[in-house]
C-alpha cells in the first residue's frame, strides 16, 4: 500500500511542485509528470534489485571510471598529438562505456562468489586436505567433537549455513526437546569453531534449485569432492547413489566395539540383578549388555568375571560371563 501511495504522490505532486517552480503552463506540467515518471521508473528498478546487486553495480562502474582513468594517462605517456586529440574526443563515450561495462560485468558475476568456497575447498582438497561436511543429525549428536579431539579426522571440516539455520530453528522451537536439540547443535558448532585441533567453517553455500536440505547435502559435498559425517540413514542412502563417501558415526561405534573371546577375563561393574536367578548384569562403556552369572550377590561391586559365550541379536551383543572363582568351579567335568 505505502509503495502506491508513494507512487501517485510521485505522479500527482511533482507536476503540482514543478507547476509553481518551473512553468504555469502545460510546459511546467508536463515536465513535472516526466520527473514524476522517472522517479517511479527509478523506485520500480530498485524495488526489483537486491541491495547487494545495487552496490555490487555501483562498485563495477566506480571500477570502470578508474580504468578509463588509468587509459587517459597511457595515452597521455605515449605523447602523440593527434592520437591525444582523437582521445580527448571520444573520451566521455569511452568512460560511459567502461562504466555501463563494469555494472553488467560485476552483477552477472555476483552467483560465482558462492563458488569462491568451493574453488578454495577444491584447492585444499588437491593439496591432499580431505574435507568432511557434518550434517544435522551429527551435529545434534555431539560424538564428532570428541572424535575430532581425537585427531582420527583429517582435513577440515565444514557445514553449510542452511544447516545453522534449522539449528536455529530447532533452538527457538516450542518443544522442548527439538529446543534442547538445537541448543545442543549450536553449542557443538561454537566449540568446533574454537578447536585449534581440526580447521572448521561454515560455508555459504546453498542450491536454489533443490528443495530438500539433504539433497542439497549431498550434493554440496559431492561438487567439493568430499565426505558426509552423519547419522542419517537417509542421508546415507542418498549419498550412496551419488558416488558420495560417508562417514556414519554409528557404524564406526559398532566397528570399535571391543572384541572379546570365550575364556578371556574382564572386569564388570554389576549395576543390578538379571531375569534368572543368581545372574548380575552389567554394560561395557558402549552399551553392551553383560550377563553375569552367579554375580546377584556382586550388585553394586566389581567383579573379575571369564567369558562364558556371545550371543548377537537384533538389539546387540550380549556377552554372558560367570565370576572367575566360580567359572573355575564350574569348570568341564572330567569323565
Amino acid at each position: 500500500m505505502i509503495v502506491w501511495i508513494f507512487r501517485a504522490v510521485a505522479l500527482i505532486g511533482t507536476p503540482v511542485l514543478t507547476w509553481f517552480t518551473v512553468s504555469k503552463d502545460l510546459k511546467g506540467l508536463a515536465f513535472g509528470v516526466l520527473i514524476g515518471l522517472v522517479i517511479i521508473g527509478v523506485e520500480y528498478v530498485f524495488e526489483n534489485i537486491s541491495l547487494f546487486s545495487l552496490i555490487i553495480g555501483i562498485i563495477g562502474a566506480v571500477v570502470g571510471i578508474i580504468l578509463s582513468k588509468l587509459l587517459d594517462y597511457t595515452v597521455f605517456q605515449i605523447g602523440n598529438v593527434d592520437f591525444n586529440d582523437i582521445w580527448l574526443k571520444y573520451t566521455p563515450i569511452v568512460r560511459y562505456a567502461l562504466a555501463l561495462l563494469g555494472v553488467m560485468v560485476s552483477i552477472k558475476k555476483i552467483p560465482e562468489i558462492d563458488d569462491l568456497d568451493k574453488n578454495i575447498l577444491s584447492m585444499g582438497k588437491r593439496g591432499g586436505k580431505n574435507m568432511k561436511v557434518l550434517d544435522l543429525s551429527a551435529i545434534v549428536d555431539g560424538r564428532v567433537l570428541d572424535i575430532c579431539d581425537t585427531h582420527f579426522i583429517t582435513g577440515g571440516v565444514i557445514t553449510p549455513r542452511f544447516v545453522v539455520q534449522e539449528l536455529h530453528a530447532l533452538a527457538e522451537s516450542s518443544d522442548p526437546i527439538s529446543r534442547a536439540k538445537g541448543r545442543r547443535g549450536l553449542d557443538i558448532l561454537a566449540r568446533l569453531q574454537e578447536s585449534r585441533d581440526i580447521p572448521f567453517r561454515v560455508i555459504d553455500r546453498d542450491l536454489k534449485e533443490a528443495v530438500d536440505n539433504q539433497m542439497k547435502l549431498v550434493t554440496i559435498a559431492k561438487e567439493l569432492g568430499a565426505s558426509i559425517i552423519t547419522i542419517d540413514f537417509n542421508i546415507n542412502k542418498l549419498a550412496a547413489l551419488e558416488n558420495v563417501t560417508v562417514l556414519n558415526i554409528n557404524d564406526l561405534t559398532i566397528a570399535l566395539k571391543p572384541v572379546v573371546l570365550p575364556g578371556e577375563d574382564m572386569s564388570v561393574f554389576v549395576m543390578k540383578d538379571g531375569k534368572e536367578k543368581e545372574q548380575g548384569v552389567g554394560y561395557l562403556d558402549d552399551g553392551t549388555m553383560i550377563v553375569i552369572e552367579d554375580g546377584r550377590d556382586f550388585v553394586g561391586k566389581k567383579v573379575d568375571a571369564v567369558v562364558q559365550s556371545i550371543l548377537q541379536t537384533s538389539q546387540g551383543r550380549i556377552i554372558f560371563t560367570r565370576v572367575k572363582g566360580k567359572a573355575a568351579q564350574q569348570g568341564p567335568k572330567q569323565p
